[in-house]
């Protein structure tokens, strides 16, 4: 029986070291369709997860990952990928989307409105945002719009730099997602961050405009080994403020 959210939220732990003891790869691989749920920048999309299950791979990615123990003990690896660079082909996906669900003939006149607002986002608010030229559009946008921000609320990260941060707190999100639903079918996770990132994009043949967001390795826990001590949080009161 699968978890609840609360319960799988508790469960979850970042687990070091894996039982030598399979896991399902279509579990994993739902996993992931539900990681593919995750709420999304603009709906971009810029994601991609790579789920290496073949051993060459996994051995030469848990060298990358400087060999530690919830990489060389994982009997999965799942790499999160961001790819800000694909911001064009996913936006013309929502507008196909867009013309394909509001494409009757005899669409009532507020849902041609919302169309059309729609589709002018993606096709003028977005190339705004994430077109660039070795950084100056977007340092010239970012003077633009703060000298607009004086007079009027207005979205201020348009450099090169900040639109990265997005498509990687996208990931992010979707990770969470991917982490929460394997705790829920009682498979454990480690999210980690320390790795080669120009070698793990070698081993996994990933072009230039991919970035490695993180890499997760997967299995069933070690009970006495596995996890490494007893959760330790800040004080609640200490994060959280009520205006």
């Amino acid at each position: 029986m699968e978890k609840t959210v609360t319960d799988a939220i508790n469960y979850r732990r970042s687990t070091r070291v894996y039982k030598d003891e399979p896991i399902d790869v279509e579990k994993v691989k739902q996993c992931l369709y539900n990681a593919s749920l995750a709420p999304t920048s603009s709906n971009l999309q810029l994601w991609e997860f790579y789920h290496v299950t073949d051993k060459v791979i996994l051995e030469k990615l848990s060298v990358a990952c400087l060999n530690q123990n919830a990489a060389k003990t994982a009997q999965q690896l799942v790499v999160i990928v961001t790819r800000k660079d694909l911001w064009r082909k996913r936006a013309q996906a929502n507008i196909e989307f867009l013309n394909k669900i509001y494409g009757k003939p005899d669409l009532e006149e507020r849902w041609l409105k919302r169309k059309k607002m729609a589709i002018d986002y993606y096709k003028k608010l977005i190339p705004t945002l994430y077109l660039d030229v070795f950084g100056i559009f977007g340092f010239l946008k970012y003077i633009a719009f703060q000298i607009v921000g004086l007079f009027r609320p207005i979205y201020r990260q348009t450099r090169l730099s900040d639109m990265r941060i997005v498509a990687h707190k996208s990931a992010a999100l979707a990770a969470e997602n991917f982490m929460l639903s394997m705790s829920a079918i009682g498979y454990d996770t480690c999210p980690m961050e320390g790795s080669d990132t120009l070698r793990v994009k070698k081993i996994l043949s990933l072009p230039r405009g991919a970035e490695i967001n993180m890499i997760i390795g997967c299995g069933i826990r070690n009970e006495e080994k596995g996890i490494y001590g007893p959760r330790f949080r800040v004080p609640f009161e200490d994060v959280y403020f009520e205006r």
